[in-house]
């Protein structure tokens, strides 16, 4: 590949693709994980040393920093998406990371230098009623009216012909049509240790707090893609929820999956599989997920035994995984392309739907040599043919 052949690596990109989509792919695809953090988390790509607290609190420093970010990922993260200046335009976000869906319940989002923003939680003992008492919150209500305000300033530029590098912006999207997940969303407004108890301790607020969430995720999800000219539905739904791991599979089986059964029965119409996200030691879930709610694409994070997991699962299921994040960015290219290659060859006879990624998100200033090593060995020894 040569080093800036963006034309050439885009054809082959949609190759791979055509290919995969077709059921008979020429080779194992690639695709990271990776998003604004990469920039913020970064002091030589940071030059201006914007917080994410500016971040999230400007959108027109949320708008430079989302193309700033689109257009380094389009030039140095190397793996199966069109790279180059695009075609099209850029497709940005109005991006509130992960504590949009409790910054919407009201909970205070707390800033620490310049890492990651987090959710203080709201239910403490003394009023872990709250919610209840004041109700669903409306859909553009809290941080969800700062969301439409920032998605309207977006769209309001765009046809106002904006260009960054002479390309416009083109798809404007939202983060909050998916659902981080009844539980884990339970244990950002409780605390985890707390919520982990009252499962045990106080069932029936557990279920009362996991009946709560899921009835005002699909509300807000729905009233949004109204709001954005789409059906209530989707063929399929994509959504995540670590906080499962906390649970043996029985536990998971009567507390969480009839809420996770209610997500994708209210907001997927059946037409397509569903697709979900589960990090940590999570693949024991996988086998019921897979059969009780019609789940063929599992994102993965770490620890996984990626032969096994294909074994168990089948060959028609999608599976993405791959290296560790800390080996991308403290290992050596070698390190990378030894553990790419191990992973690739446990899989690939048994499997020929798993993607390479990351495990999981991709740690900001990892090196860019890494990612092209773990690139070039899934292109060298991903190949099917």
């Amino acid at each position: 590949m040569a080093e800036y052949d963006f034309q050439s690596h885009n054809r082959e990109v949609r190759a791979v693709w055509e290919s995969y989509r077709a059921g008979a792919p020429i080779r194992m695809p690639m695709v990271i994980g990776v998003n604004p953090r990469h920039i913020l988390m970064d002091p030589a790509l940071n030059t201006k040393k914007v917080t994410f607290a500016e971040y999230m609190n400007n959108p027109d420093v949320m708008l430079e920093v989302l193309l700033q970010f689109r257009d380094y990922a389009a030039h140095h993260l190397w793996c199966d998406v069109e790279m180059g200046l695009p075609e099209q335009g850029w497709n940005i976000y109005v991006d509130f990371q992960n504590v949009y869906e409790a910054g919407w319940f009201g909970a205070e989002i707390q800033y620490s230098g310049n890492n990651s923003p987090v959710s203080k939680p709201l239910l403490t003992d003394d009023c872990k009623h709250l919610l209840f008492e004041k109700g669903i919150p409306d859909p553009f209500s809290n941080l969800m009216a700062k969301g439409r305000q920032y998605y309207e300033h977006f769209v309001a530029v765009k046809q106002k012909g904006f260009t960054y590098k002479n390309r416009p912006l083109n798809q404007i999207s939202v983060g909050w049509l998916g659902t981080d997940g009844p539980m884990t969303l339970a244990c950002d407004l409780r605390g985890t240790e707390n919520f982990a108890l009252d499962l045990y301790e106080d069932p029936d607020y557990a279920l009362q707090l996991l009946e709560y969430i899921t009835e005002a995720t699909i509300q807000r999800v729905k009233a949004w893609r109204r709001y954005l000219g789409q059906p209530e539905k989707s063929p399929g739904y994509a959504f995540a929820d670590d906080s499962i791991v906390l649970l043996s599979v029985e536990d998971y089986r009567h507390f969480i999956l009839p809420f996770h059964r209610r997500l994708v029965e209210e907001l997927s119409t059946g037409e397509l599989p569903n697709s979900i996200h589960l990090c940590g030691d999570a693949s024991r879930f996988f086998s019921l997920i897979r059969d009780e709610l019609n789940v063929r694409e599992f994102d993965t994070g770490f620890p996984i035994d990626h032969g096994k997991l294909v074994r168990t699962l089948g060959p028609d299921v999608r599976i993405n995984g791959g290296p560790k994040v800390d080996l991308l960015l403290h290992g050596s290219p070698q390190q990378v392309k030894e553990e790419t290659r191990r992973i690739i060859e446990e899989v690939k006879p048994h499997n020929r739907r798993f993607v390479m990624r990351e495990a999981n998100n991709l740690s900001p200033r990892t090196p860019e040599a890494n990612l092209k090593a773990m690139y070039e060995t899934v292109k060298e020894y991903g190949d099917y043919q």
